[in-house]
């Protein structure tokens, strides 16, 4: 009786691995016939997109256009097939654009936004996917409203305000010559000359109405991303990967961006050096070195700014600003030893960066950011961690101090001149009242009125702290709705990724929810207009929404699993507790 049960046992096991076999030869199949699918179609798009760039790079003269069309085309193509993974390879060519901008394509804004390519194309796969499976579009109820009247503002501002210009104003260029006499160089305050007092007579420059729709993608384009991050991170190995996939990005971008310094230190790049007058203290793309966009690099006049990867000082500063959170989240959260490790080499990488690229904002808030990081994550009462990777990161940030001190010493006298000479609190008071002074109504002057990038469709601006932008831009109601949003969105990430139970999970929510706490409410510049915090924010925030689905799945799991192992046990004592 006992040999017949044996022997059925066998029988339904070699069945069982018969079965797990063939299902695994079908994946295959299907996963080479998918495949096969997939490169006829990349080589189908490659072709036509040949066929439409040729003529238009012998039309406009220009191939390195073409040839970003030509590649575009199966980009969005695979983008849209594979959203997922065309998501991941979005956060990967973000940390490069700047490079391939510059050095491939000329600094042709056609490649500026070419991160888009994969972005939109898997948004739009995404959203479709979604209404197929009735999946929820808002992934979290409590920020919809905040959303929605954020959105209503922004929207009537676009067209009561772009549109009324686009529609309502004549052109500048078409006005008469004394009025044109009369016109102040903004284009709005005249002075009479009877009266001698200031009058306003609008008139327009470009083309407000496209102003105002590239105003509004810089300013809320990147939202969907919560979205996006909310359907891409869908268990604790994903997340983990994100942490880890950050890392390497910003251990490859600091390396370069220390062999950039190194080349310009030795001379292989000559920056400005040879540069006279005003150049000396201007970054230009003319100087480039290596990787990355606009540079400076005076020597002589105590000049240094460096792009590393990204188009200019200031991107590159606020990626060393966002990365001391991911390496901090990896160096402390991650599972793995040799991954906690790659994020303390990661973190000595930023702050190495910090120091060397010459940028002030990221020398200050580097440091700033981590100490926050450990006291609000409670990493720092969390010794047995801490003291290891404090002690090591301690050491190899002295030993590169002592054997540079010059350069220690000549980035923090800037610091301290700079700080002296225009304190931030008195520059942020200056943006504020100038943003109040030029207010026209209650929308504002229109979406990408401030907005660098929204020049080429006329004026714009300067206003170089965020919220006296979004105030100048979109005004007051605007302004007051985007605050409650952002509010909204740390009160309601904190409370999700305070659920959460199992602790690495927990762990990463924390450090990612006291990059978005800071981020929110920062005065200074415009971190939400610039990449890669543009990116990271609105993703984070998905991530931070999705954690306790994560940790829910993960305590199923972990259930199963030991479940599993007690049927296991159970049989196990069972046969060898019966009499031979």
């Amino acid at each position: 009786m006992v040999r017949a049960k044996r022997r059925r046992q066998k029988k339904s096991k070699s069945a069982t691995s018969t079965l797990n076999i063939k299902e695994r030869l079908i994946e295959k199949r299907k996963a080479r016939e998918a495949r096969k699918k997939l490169i006829g179609l990349l080589i189908i798009c490659l072709i036509i997109g040949i066929a439409i760039a040729l003529p238009l790079g012998f039309i406009f003269n220009n191939f390195k256009l073409a040839s970003g069309i030509a590649v575009g085309i199966p980009c969005i193509v695979f983008s849209y097939i594979y959203p997922r993974p065309a998501l991941w390879v979005f956060l990967a060519y973000m940390c490069f654009s700047g490079t391939i901008t510059y050095w491939i394509g000329g600094g042709n804004s056609l490649f500026q936004i070419a991160k888009d390519v994969f972005y939109l194309p898997a948004l739009v796969a995404l959203v479709q996917e979604c209404r197929r499976q009735r999946k929820p579009i808002i992934v979290n109820s409590k920020i919809k409203l905040t959303f929605f009247i954020l959105v209503a503002l922004t929207l009537m501002t676009l067209f009561f305000v772009n549109g009324g210009q686009q529609f309502a104003l004549p052109y500048c260029n078409d006005l008469s010559e004394y009025e044109k006499f009369l016109r102040a160089p903004d284009g709005s305050l005249i002075l009479n000359p009877e009266t001698g007092i200031i009058i306003r007579t609008p008139c327009k420059t470009g083309v407000p109405f496209l102003q105002g729709i590239l105003g509004l993608k810089v300013f809320l384009g990147y939202i969907p991303l919560i979205f996006c991050a909310y359907y891409l991170i869908e268990s604790k190995k994903q997340l983990v990967f994100l942490g880890r996939l950050l890392v390497v990005l910003a251990i490859v971008c600091c390396t370069l961006g220390i062999i950039q310094y190194l080349f310009l230190s030795v001379g292989i790049c000559s920056g400005t050096r040879g540069a006279s007058g005003n150049e000396l203290f201007r970054a230009t793309t003319e100087a480039k070195c290596l990787v990355g966009g606009s540079l400076l690099y005076s020597p002589s006049q105590g000049q240094i700014r460096l792009p590393g990867t990204f188009v200019s000082p200031w991107h590159w500063a606020w990626f060393l600003i966002a990365n001391s959170f991911t390496t901090f989240t990896v160096a402390f959260s991650d599972t793995a030893l040799f991954w906690r490790t790659a994020g303390l080499a990661g973190l000595a990488l930023v702050f190495i960066n910090s120091v060397i690229c010459g940028q002030r904002i990221a020398l200050a808030l580097v440091p700033v950011c981590v100490v926050i990081s450990l006291i609000l994550t409670g990493q720092i009462a969390n010794l047995k961690r801490f003291i290891p990777i404090g002690t090591l990161l301690a050491l190899i940030l002295g030993t590169v101090a002592i054997a540079n001190p010059a350069i220690v010493q000549e980035r923090v006298d800037s610091f301290v001149a700079r700080w002296n000479t225009s304190p931030p609190h008195l520059f942020i008071q200056e943006q504020i009242h100038y943003a109040v002074r030029q207010q026209k109504g209650i929308l504002g002057r229109g979406l990408g009125k401030a907005t660098n990038s929204a020049r080429v469709f006329g004026d714009t601006a300067l206003v170089e702290t965020y919220h006296p932008k979004i105030l100048y831009e979109v005004g007051y109601p605007g302004l007051i709705a985007f605050l409650i949003f952002t509010t909204n969105i740390v009160i309601v990430t904190f409370k999700s990724y305070r659920s959460v139970k199992i602790p690495s999970i927990r762990s990463f929510g924390s450090s990612f929810w006291v990059f978005i706490l800071i981020i929110s409410f920062f005065p200074y510049w415009y971190p939400l207009d610039t990449d890669p915090v543009a990116v990271y924010y609105w993703f984070f925030t998905g991530v931070l929404l999705k954690l306790p689905k994560i940790d829910k799945q993960e305590k199923q799991n972990l259930s199963q699993n030991n479940v599993n192992s007690g049927n296991r046990k159970s049989r196990t004592f069972k046969r060898s507790s019966k009499i031979p």
